[in-house]
């Protein structure tokens, strides 16, 4: 399969079928894009709209909501319009398990409001009826003109599927072991689906798979065979990725590698929240794995130091996270006034054993003094020292120095440029 260049250095992107999913480009020469989903209670339109806009805000591209209830669909057109008031435009997508076909048909508002709609094959039903409701779907999907992601999860494989592979796998001279199975037949769930999508009317270039499992291995082997095997764009995530730093390694750890060979269109990292933890943590994440990794830019990178026997204080730590803190507040306004301020670097160090030289290497830096060194912290400009702060308000004299130099730096954008 031919390949692309990637916006980031040193991969290339497979090509794929660019999809449009209402204002957003997937695949094709569109960059990766980031996918998040709500965990409120769509019947709840206000907090539903709210989290949406949230997760928008945070950066995130295209937000799923659960379509589960009559209700649930009912609220679809209500948070559409929700949003609009918000001035929140971003694609809702629908995603529907057992029921779909029913509340698509039942309720077309739904039906017209949402951007994509996600279906599961191995739940839209059992026997004879899995195919007639599939097909419902994608013919009102069709009459709608909507894309869909066709979205295997190993937690509901289509069981007939998995055991027709099975016995297939036990005719062959050498048997593949049940992993290798598992992974073959959620390739085939996907391809077979969207095969029949097309046979039912539906645009190769309105299909998005995906195959998610939990498994960091599994997903390397199942997306690489998958990518060999079509050229719809993939979503890509683990469909279970957990907490804190596990959920954050084990995300990075699969995708990073499938993105590095130029595999994945859609990105989501499915972490569980912390308690009374926000829902925007996986938008962060996801953000920082593409442009940590060079794919994309999204907001200004803060370099810190991890301190050591020489940065006794905190004050370098507090530093770094006030002006992590500050970047991520100011860029929803910088990204409408500044022209590239999303590829500035900036450099919060600690002693001045790495602190001068790093500092040089970022568009702005800062080098705090370590235990026991000269109480003065230069600052650094695109490379030049520029003033040497001391007292006790480093911290807000620095943080307006960041401000001042983005706003004579990148340049303003013209009124709706």
């Amino acid at each position: 399969m031919q390949a692309v260049s990637n916006p980031g250095p040193g991969t290339l992107r497979r090509r794929t079928r660019p999809v449009m999913v209402g204002q957003v480009a997937v695949g094709g020469d569109a960059p990766v894009v980031v996918q998040s989903m709500t965990n409120t209670d769509t019947v709840d339109v206000v907090r539903t709209a709210i989290q949406c806009a949230e997760l928008a805000r945070a950066g995130s591209e295209l937000v799923r909501i659960t379509v589960n209830t009559p209700e649930a669909a009912a609220a679809v057109a209500p948070i559409r319009e929700h949003l609009g008031r918000m001035g929140v435009d971003v694609p809702l997508i629908g995603d529907f398990h057992y029921n779909g076909h029913r509340l698509l048909a039942e309720h077309p508002d739904c039906a017209q409001g949402l951007a994509k709609y996600r279906i599961n094959p191995g739940n839209v039903g059992h026997g004879r009826k899995r195919d007639e409701q599939f097909a419902q779907m994608i013919e009102i999907a069709c009459r709608y003109e909507k894309p869909v992601r066709i979205g295997v999860n190993w937690g509901s494989l289509d069981q007939d599927l998995l055991a027709r592979i099975m016995d297939e796998n036990a005719r062959c001279p050498e048997p593949r072991d049940s992993i290798a199975v598992m992974r073959e037949a959620m390739v085939v769930s996907a391809l077979e689906s969207a095969a029949r999508a097309e046979g039912l009317g539906m645009p190769g270039n309105r299909i998005i798979l995906s195959c998610k499992v939990s498994g960091v291995q599994d997903l390397i082997a199942i997306y690489r065979e998958l990518s060999r095997r079509c050229d719809y764009p993939l979503h890509l995530g683990l469909t279970e990725a957990g907490m804190g730093s596990k959920g954050i390694v084990a995300s990075t750890a699969a995708m990073a590698v499938l993105l590095q060979e130029g595999i994945g269109d859609t990105i989501r990292v499915s972490l569980t929240p912390e308690p009374g933890g926000q829902r925007t943590q996986e938008v962060i994440v996801a953000q920082e794995m593409l442009q940590t990794m060079g794919l994309r830019a999204f907001t200004p990178m803060v370099v810190a130091c991890p301190g050591c026997g020489r940065t006794t204080s905190t004050f370098f730590q507090e530093l770094a996270r006030s002006i992590q803190d500050h970047v991520r507040q100011r860029m929803p306004q910088w990204r409408i006034d500044h022209d590239g301020v999303e590829n500035m670097t900036l450099a919060v160090m600690g002693c001045v054993v790495n602190g001068p030289g790093e500092s040089k290497h970022a568009n702005i830096g800062i080098s705090l003094p370590g235990t026991g060194e000269a109480p003065a912290a230069p600052v650094f400009e695109d490379g030049a020292k520029t003033v040497t702060l001391r007292g006790e308000h480093i911290a807000q004299e620095f943080i307006a120095i960041v401000d001042s130099y983005v706003a004579r730096t990148y340049q303003r954008k013209s009124p709706g440029g």
